[in-house]
């Protein structure tokens, strides 16, 4: 069953950081809990907050943010290394860019910001593979877990990462949407601050949507003819290191 996922960590002062945890994978077993963590930037925490994260033991944060994104709000966790891995594809990497980038060329509308995301999401997949190449890396060793990955509102970066690393594990393709759609009931959307936009490009921008994971997954197995293709030869995980991963994140 999964109506109890994902298991949301609450937090006051944010939302949407989730343990990646107890979902089941195609040969029987489900991902181990307490190992991997996905989240928005942690900015602005109460001291309860502070204490709830700190008891997760977090040794590494894997920030998909940009340059500018993350030098001006840096995220600070206590005993957590900071590993920068900047998202920044030309269409816009933030929810802020791609506002910028839409009102400056006249693509305010809904089916034009949706266009903008798309071009985002395939972007994740065939430019930014470094940045979630890394990522595995530094997962696969043992000294960097638990690990936590983030962007800015923890759902367009984050969710391309999550939902790579899921299908890497063998979790079947309705839990994964399953798991990035749960943006939408857990992010406090108030957070992000775009009143100027009309209220049906401000839902389109600021929702998870299935065709946006969709089109990045249809783009990378366009560039490599399969997910398993894209995995070994993008993100390095040939059979001997996806065997590796799944023996660590998995339950026997």
């Amino acid at each position: 069953m999964t109506a109890d996922l994902p298991i949301a960590i609450p937090l006051e002062n944010s939302s949407n950081l989730r343990d990646l945890g107890g979902w089941p994978t195609q040969d029987g077993r489900r991902v181990r809990t307490g190992i991997i963590y996905r989240a928005p930037a942690l900015l602005g925490l109460s001291e309860a907050d502070k204490a709830a994260i700190a008891a997760l033991n977090i040794k590494i944060t894997c920030d998909f943010r940009g340059v500018h994104e993350s030098s001006n709000s840096p995220v600070n966790l206590p005993g957590a290394r900071a590993e920068k891995l900047p998202i920044e594809p030309t269409v816009g990497a933030s929810l802020r860019d791609i506002v910028l980038t839409g009102m400056a060329t006249g693509h305010v509308s809904p089916d034009e910001m949706f266009d903008l995301l798309r071009e985002a999401y395939q972007a994740y997949a065939l430019i930014a593979y470094p940045r979630y190449r890394t990522m595995f890396e530094l997962l696969l060793e043992e000294e960097n877990r638990p690990l936590l990955f983030h962007c800015a509102a923890g759902k367009d970066r984050t969710g391309f990462g999550a939902a790579i690393l899921l299908t890497a594990l063998g979790v079947e393709w309705p839990h994964v949407l399953q798991d990035y759609l749960a943006t939408n009931a857990l992010w406090r959307r108030e957070t992000a601050k775009f009143l100027d936009l009309p209220d049906a490009v401000k839902n389109m921008l600021l929702s998870a949507h299935p065709d946006l994971l969709t089109a990045a997954f249809d783009a990378l197995r366009g560039a490599y003819g399969s997910v398993d293709a894209y995995l070994e030869q993008a993100l390095g995980l040939d059979a001997s290191a996806r065997a590796h991963l799944k023996n660590r994140l998995l339950t026997a």
